[in-house]
Parts: structure tokens; C-alpha cells; sequence
């Protein structure tokens, strides 16, 4: 077993100072010293990313090795040598000798018996404040297991990686060793690449021990049964979780063990494009909090946060931890899920507010992961672009998306877990044609699910796409439920539905399974 202690304790030796496990207010101050960062109005932690507004996935590496060689789905990962990895490891301590560090000792996993003592080494104040905003504070909301899988997280973003030297293909480099559990981050400032970091070996470890990860958030019902919201960024997953009548497990990343379903974080990553206090008055209000870190937020002249200004980037984040929000779950845990909700953003105006899924159909739609988004739109570009990532979380999933869907479907199964799909897009329209779904709609339909509404309601069956979807709601305008009676263009709607249709035809192609037998939609 590799001894992290040994790698921690030489990091240490060759730094200037190690500072560990500092409290927030430490930590913002430490980097406002460093001039890191600066304070908005309310007192969060504004910071900057410079080149890179968002995750860099094609610098991502897994080191292939004798455990990941026949596991790891190397369709969606690219190798590193071990070799190529122990010189990049010893580069980037070499980068941290004499700079005065940051050490977090944090936990991933609200389950004792599914859980990771997460270590982090950073030169960075901010990065140190974000990872603890992120992850489980020990002695917070969660009992610390007796035997933590350890992780250790190399951070030196000011590293530059050399491709000939280390295997990668850029000076930006995020390279994870599965069998020793080490990640290197270099070159990037966007912490996200922290987090994600954490979630891929998650990913990986978890269906070993017959535990579902998922990239998904979760809240709980009166009688505590779990909820599961999976989606695409855009989709909704944080806004429609956060709910007051529904306390929070976690916004964004999860497992479903035997025992029911629970947080691998201790904190929320919200995007906050568009972010207003009366849509997400939770997440508007975390923004304010000493501590939130939010991320390529542009300041007016008096401090105060502009959501709406995307000059920076459209991916723009608050970093908070869960307890600031109005509504928790007691120690991020769930009971077995009664309800699955698959969240897409269809910009292509075709896919209904909202259809029932047999569990075969939950698991075709897992697999495809989809969601349409429109590039440059401050362009006036207006044509939808279809994104499929398996498992709504493509860059994160190591093994075979078919390891993880044939976990779902079995869970699903035992659980008897009602799934819906939910199309938070367009209607009446593609994107510049028709109109976004309004919000309340999609809550008041959201909420008809969960409460059991629409369980014994009238449904019509899909003739394209095969799924359920109801006649009539309390509350929702029927034309809504058949979005073809949206469209003036009837013709025109078919046309669109047919090409959707054979996206999601084409794109399943790549597991390999019949496009005519798969639970799919079926072109007429």
C-alpha cells in the first residue's frame, strides 16, 4: 500500500511553510494578502482564472497500469506511462520547493463505510478556501470512517508540464494514478479541476464496493425517501434541488449504496449566469456569505456582484459550503430514491415539459446523457447543437458507461423508483424560434412527480420516442404536455422531431447495441 504520509511529509520538507487545515477566515485573508483575490460587497471572495474559465478534459490522463489497463473505458480517457507519471510527480514537488503551501486534510464520502481522507497541497490561499468550501470539514455533519481510502491531491497550477518530458499533450496537465490514488493538477487555475479530480476516482473505486456514483443532486422527502436529479450543466439539476420544502443531500455528486444514497461532498458549485434572488433565492443568497468563493464573477464599481455580465465566461461559479443553505439533510444521507429525474435542456423545441420512463427506457436515456446547447448565441447563432455525455458525466465516468447503466438498472429495479424525464428547453420552437420553458411550469410539473400526482394520472404514449407523457395537469396549460401543438408549424415540428430523433439513434451506436431494439425512439 502506498504511504502518503511519505509524499506529504516531503512536499512539507522542501516548502517555505505549510500552513494546515486554516478556517476561512484565514484563508481569505491569506489570499488577500497574496493578492489573489478581492472582497465583494458582501464579503465573498471574488477570483480570477485567467486562461482557463472551465475544465480542460483533453489534459486529462489516467496512468495505465496493471489495475486500469483492462478497466478504465480508454475511448474517453487517454493513458499515461508510470514512468511518464513519477517524473511528473517529481517535477511538480520539485515547483512547490519553497513556497509557502496550503494543506487541507478533508473527507469525501457522508458514509463512514464508502469514504476518502482527501489531502490537498496547494500554493494557493483561494484554492485551499474552495476545496474546503467543496468537500466535508472532519468533525462536521458526517462521522469520519475508520479506515478512509487516502487521496492525495498535488496542486501547482503554476506549473507548466512539458509534453516531451511527461506524456501530456500541453503545458496543462491533470494526470491520475488509480492504484495509488495521487492526482496532479498543473497549469490551470479553474478549480474545478480540484473537485472533478476527486469525483474520477470516485468513479472508479465506487462500483467495486456495489455503490452507484453518480453526477447527480439529491434532496429528501418528508418520509426521507431520496430524490435524484441527473443533468447536464444548464439543465437545472441545482436550482431544481434546491427546494425549502426538500432539505439538500448535495448539488452535484453521489452515491447509492445498499443503504440508500449519499453526499460525496460537503459543498455546493453553483453556476451563477443569469443568477437572480427571486428564480434561486438559496443560491442567490450563499453568494453573499464571508467565505463563498465565486469564480469569474465580474464586480461593479462598488463591489457588488453582476451576474449577467458573461464577459469573463458564460461558466461563471459560487463555491459555498451546504450549511449556508436554508435546508439540509441530517448528514448528507438518504433513503433508497423513490424518484429518478433525467434533466435536459432541449433546444431543439421537441422533447415534452415532461415523460415517464420504464426502466429500460431510464437506462437508454442514462446512457445517452442528453441535453442541446446553442454556441455564441451573443453571436446570433441560433442552430441547436446536440450534446450526448454518457451517464451525464462523460469526463468523469473511467470505466464503460454500460458498467455503470447496467448498476442503474438493477437499482432501479429493486427500488421500484418512478423516473421521469424532464425537458426544461424550448418549446413552441427551437431556440430563437420558440420560447424557454418557464420555470414555474417545470416546478409545478417537477412537483406533481414527486408528490406522487401523476403515479395513476391519463398518459399518451409517444409514438416517436416511446415514453409516457400525461393529458392533462392541475395548473399547466395542456397544449404545453403535446409540444407539437406549440408549434404553428406542425410540419415543421416533425421534421425537428425526426431530426433529434436520429441523433440520439446515431450517437447510441456506440455501445454497440441495435439502434431497432434499443428502448429509443424509433423512427416512423
Amino acid at each position: 500500500m502506498f504511504d502518503h504520509n511519505s509524499l506529504r511529509t516531503t512536499i512539507a520538507a522542501g516548502a517555505g511553510s505549510v500552513s494546515s487545515n486554516d478556517i476561512a477566515p484565514i484563508l481569505v485573508a491569506r489570499s488577500l494578502q497574496g493578492n489573489e483575490s478581492e472582497l465583494t460587497a458582501d464579503g465573498a471572495v471574488s477570483v480570477r482564472t485567467r486562461a482557463f474559465t472551465g475544465r480542460s478534459p483533453k489534459d486529462k490522463f489516467i496512468v495505465r497500469d496493471a489495475l486500469t489497463t483492462d478497466s478504465v473505458w480508454w475511448d474517453n480517457s487517454d493513458a499515461m506511462s508510470p514512468a511518464d507519471f513519477e517524473t511528473l510527480l517529481a517535477d511538480a514537488v520539485a515547483a512547490l520547493g519553497g513556497l509557502d503551501l496550503f494543506r487541507q486534510d478533508l473527507l469525501a464520502g457522508a458514509d463512514p463505510r464508502h469514504q476518502y481522507s482527501v489531502t490537498v497541497l496547494t500554493p494557493s490561499a483561494w484554492h485551499a478556501l474552495f476545496i474546503r468550501n467543496l468537500l466535508i470539514r472532519p468533525g462536521e455533519m458526517v462521522a469520519t470512517g475508520a479506515n478512509p481510502t487516502a487521496v492525495t491531491i498535488v496542486h501547482v497550477p503554476h506549473f507548466r508540464a512539458d509534453p516531451a518530458r511527461h506524456g501530456c499533450r500541453t503545458d496543462t496537465v491533470i494526470a491520475l494514478d488509480m492504484s495509488r490514488n495521487i492526482v496532479i493538477i498543473a497549469g490551470t487555475l479553474y478549480a474545478g479541476e480540484i473537485k472533478k479530480s476527486v469525483f474520477s476516482l470516485f468513479n472508479f473505486h465506487a462500483p467495486r464496493q456495489g455503490v452507484l456514483p453518480m453526477h447527480c443532486s439529491s434532496n429528501l422527502g418528508k418520509q426521507g425517501e431520496a430524490a435524484l436529479f441527473f443533468g447536464l450543466s444548464g439543465t437545472g439539476k441545482t436550482t431544481l434541488s434546491n427546494d425549502p420544502e426538500r432539505p439538500l443531500i448535495g448539488d452535484d455528486e453521489h452515491g447509492w449504496s445498499a443503504d440508500g444514497v449519499f453526499n460525496l461532498e460537503g459543498g455546493c458549485y453553483a453556476k451563477t449566469i443569469k443568477l437572480s434572488d427571486i428564480a434561486e433565492p438559496e443560491i442567490f443568497a450563499a453568494t453573499k456569505c464571508f467565505g463563498t468563493v465565486l469564480e469569474n464573477v465580474v464586480l461593479d464599481d462598488a463591489k457588488v456582484p453582476d451576474f449577467d455580465d458573461v464577459s469573463l465566461t458564460e461558466n461563471t461559479r459560487a463555491a459555498y459550503p451546504i450549511h449556508v443553505l436554508p435546508a439540509i439533510a441530517k448528514g448528507s444521507v438518504g433513503g433508497t430514491p423513490k424518484t429518478v429525474v433525467f434533466l435536459t435542456a432541449d433546444a431543439f423545441g421537441v422533447l415534452p415539459p415532461i415523460a415517464r420512463l420504464t426502466p429500460d427506457q431510464a437506462v437508454y436515456h442514462f446512457l445517452s446523457g442528453y441535453t442541446a446547447k446553442v454556441a455564441g448565441t451573443e453571436r446570433g447563432i441560433t442552430e441547436p447543437q446536440a450534446t450526448f455525455s454518457a451517464c451525464f458525466g462523460a469526463p468523469f465516468m473511467p470505466l464503460h458507461p454500460t458498467v455503470y447503466g447496467e448498476m442503474l438498472a438493477k437499482k432501479l429495479r429493486a427500488s421500484g423508483a418512478s423516473t421521469w424525464l424532464i425537458n426544461t428547453g424550448w418549446t413552441g420552437g427551437g431556440y430563437g424560434v420558440g420560447k424557454r420553458i418557464d420555470i414555474a411550469s417545470t416546478r409545478r410539473l417537477l412537483s406533481a412527480a414527486l408528490n406522487g400526482e401523476l403515479d395513476n394520472m391519463a398518459m399518451r404514449t409517444d409514438e416517436l420516442f416511446g415514453f409516457e407523457v400525461p393529458i392533462a395537469v392541475t395548473g399547466i396549460n395542456p397544449k404545453l404536455l403535446t409540444p407539437r401543438q406549440t408549434w404553428t408549424d406542425g410540419e415543421a415540428y416533425d421534421r425537428q422531431a425526426l431530426h433529434l430523433a436520429s441523433l440520439f439513434r446515431a450517437n447510441f451506436e456506440k455501445f454497440g447495441a441495435n439502434a431497432d431494439a434499443a428502448p429509443g425512439p424509433h423512427l416512423i
